[in-house]
């Protein structure tokens, strides 16, 4: 019988909580420990839809990268996205399990997925916060080379392995060869991947300013989204499971998007 807890042995294996931003809210944020689960459904955020979708198809655990519960709750009522997507967990009876800038740090996690989905090569960690228990470096931000090339040309490349509609993007005045990744806001580590000698940056959710930063710097800067950099993860959870579960059964959201959209 495999039990919500065996499923966070298994994620704090993958992403070790002690990997966590100290702001961050990471775990069993709804739920009993004790349930017994036979369907996982898998998913980047703990949106409304995926609740939803959890609830119809029978899951007994909704695992995401990002936190149900990030900033302090006051109440669970329906007047909130958060109050409802609770209320409808617990009465059907759905934990929801989260991994977040732990999942982000670790190794094998969203920053290294990035990496592998964008064909970087020799792929280390800049500026590595420590070693994990297998000896291997953890840290943020992850660099990697490619074969040299116009901006233009990996600009499609980002477009195409990522699925994302459009990029935001400065261009630095450099061609394509050393690659800085950061899934989701990682723009105000850009020093870093400067320092780390890469004429180009992926990440989302950059400012105004920062873009202007980059320009300054001569660095490459491009934004793919928060969702369409942090969603490869989302394989790694599923395949995560999958394996220390084969009885059980493990999806991947077939509903959750990007609620931005492009005209």
């Amino acid at each position: 019988m495999t039990t919500v807890a065996d499923i966070l042995d298994v994620l704090e294996a993958l992403a070790p909580t002690g990997m966590k931003m100290d702001w961050d809210n990471v775990g069993l944020l709804c739920g009993s420990r004790k349930k017994e689960v036979e369907q996982v459904l898998v998913a980047l955020d703990p949106f409304e839809d995926v609740c939803d979708e959890a609830v119809e198809w029978g899951a007994d655990v909704i695992v995401t990268h990002h936190p149900l519960i990030f900033r302090p709750v006051a109440n669970v009522t329906d007047e909130t996205s958060v109050g409802r997507v609770i209320e409808r967990l617990c009465s059907a009876g759905i934990c929801a399990v989260n991994a977040h800038t732990n999942l982000d740090c670790a190794p094998g996690g969203v920053n290294d997925e990035l990496a592998a989905v964008l064909g970087l090569r020799d792929v280390t960690v800049l500026q590595p916060s420590g070693t994990d228990a297998q000896g291997r470096p953890w840290g943020l931000l992850r660099g990697g080379e490619t074969d040299e090339q116009p901006l233009a040309e990996f600009l499609q490349t980002v477009k195409r392995t990522l699925g994302c509609p459009g990029l935001r993007y400065v261009d630095g005045g450099k061609p394509v060869r050393r690659v800085a990744v950061g899934g989701g806001s990682c723009a105000d580590e850009m020093l870093e991947a400067v320092a780390a000698g890469c004429d180009t940056f992926v990440t989302a959710d950059v400012r105004y300013n920062q873009f202007w930063d980059a320009h300054d710097l001569g660095l490459n800067l491009i934004d793919a989204g928060h969702f369409y950099t942090e969603n490869p993860v989302t394989r790694v959870l599923a395949d995560t499971l999958k394996n220390a579960f084969p009885d059980i059964s493990v999806k991947i959201s077939e509903t959750h998007t990007d609620c931005m959209k492009y005209a």
